[in-house]
């Protein structure tokens, strides 16, 4: 995978390629600032400013105070205020509601998929900035968009591109994740579908796997085949219940791209899959006994706990041995005290 592919793979590159064919949405530039907040591992503090904009302003003393985070009461503890933005927060503002008031945030690449959990409602549904702020901040993904994009590119000795980031808002639409699919081409050739959920079952996807592979084969060949700027490239996309098939987002062919039910060996090697001539190979969970839980899960928790649960750092569960012996070691001295001094 080349630096230069997954710059073609930016929704700006693509979107004004594909745009009969997907989800309308609006794109703005992000202004060095916002990308500097954005980065910024000090506390999270999120401007709440956007909410209030069609509101009357008073100046008083008690609404400037109402803006202000205090940690303490100790003299010496710096007040936390929350950044703000007037000028791009108009525009956002602007652009969610010509797009109905409700959005689907993501950078040039990735949307911050692992932090859903953070937010009130658990979704990626957002009504302002404040609630774009909350997920980006939260999710590595959007960490990866903003400091790493080459980062398992081939050609490492090559200058990085120059990256104007943008924030992308997309149109709500409720997607039934059963509904995607993640494409797989190369030279041109679609040569892989695969369930995007594959930790679920979806009963329908077996009784009409020959019409949905079908379905994304013509979507392919009639919109998508010879008319993107590369040759090797992943695309995902959503069949409606009309069997209607639409373009949701376009990945580099490589490993920085999940190949969830297939492996990258599998769709590099040049083998089975990338030679059969009767059409894409399809993997799909074929029976409940093969749910898994989601991949993001492991971003809901500390890492401390991941480690401990796989058995990944060894040391982490001696310590955490070493502590559960020392607790039960002071429950049993506290009950042998209680024993002692209790009234004969």
């Amino acid at each position: 995978m080349k630096k230069e592919q997954v710059v073609n793979c930016q929704f700006s590159v693509w979107y004004p390629i594909f745009k009969k064919h997907t989800i309308k949405s609006l794109i703005l530039p992000l202004p060095q600032n916002v990308i500097d907040y954005l980065l910024d591992d000090g506390t999270l503090v999120v401007s709440g400013s956007d909410h209030n904009t069609q509101q009357t302003h008073t100046n008083n003393s008690d609404s400037n105070a109402e803006e202000d985070i205090q940690w303490s009461d100790d003299e010496t503890t710096t007040t936390v205020t929350a950044p703000e933005f007037p000028e791009f927060t108009s525009k956002v503002l602007e652009a969610i509601n010509a797009l109905g008031g409700r959005v689907f945030p993501k950078l040039n690449w990735s949307a911050p998929r692992d932090a859903n959990w953070i937010a009130l409602n658990s979704s990626l549904q957002c009504h302002s900035l404040s609630d774009i702020f909350l997920l980006f901040k939260s999710s590595d993904f959007i960490t990866h968009d903003l400091t790493q994009p080459f980062l398992v590119c081939s050609d490492q000795d090559s200058p990085d591109p120059v990256i104007n980031y943008e924030l992308v808002l997309r149109k709500w639409s409720e997607l039934i994740p059963g509904g995607e699919f993640r494409c797989f081409v190369k030279e041109n050739k679609l040569i892989a579908i695969s369930q995007r959920d594959y930790t679920q079952y979806y009963q329908h996807i077996l009784k009409q796997e020959e019409q949905i592979c079908q379905a994304i084969q013509e979507f392919f060949s009639q919109h998508i085949q010879y008319n993107f700027l590369d040759e090797d490239f992943v695309f995902d996309v959503y069949r409606d219940s009309q069997g209607r098939v639409w373009l949701i987002d376009l990945n580099p062919f490589g490993e920085v791209t999940d190949s969830l039910l297939f492996s990258w060996e599998e769709l590099t090697s040049g083998g089975e899959i990338t030679q059969q001539q009767e059409g894409p190979a399809f993997r799909y969970t074929t029976s409940e006994v093969t749910v898994q839980p989601s991949p993001c899960l492991s971003y809901r928790i500390p890492r401390d706990f991941v480690d401990l649960s796989t058995g990944e750092d060894a040391y982490k569960l001696i310590d955490f041995l070493k502590l559960k012996k020392s607790q039960q070691e002071e429950s049993e001295e506290e009950e042998e005290e209680e024993e002692e001094n209790a009234p004969q």
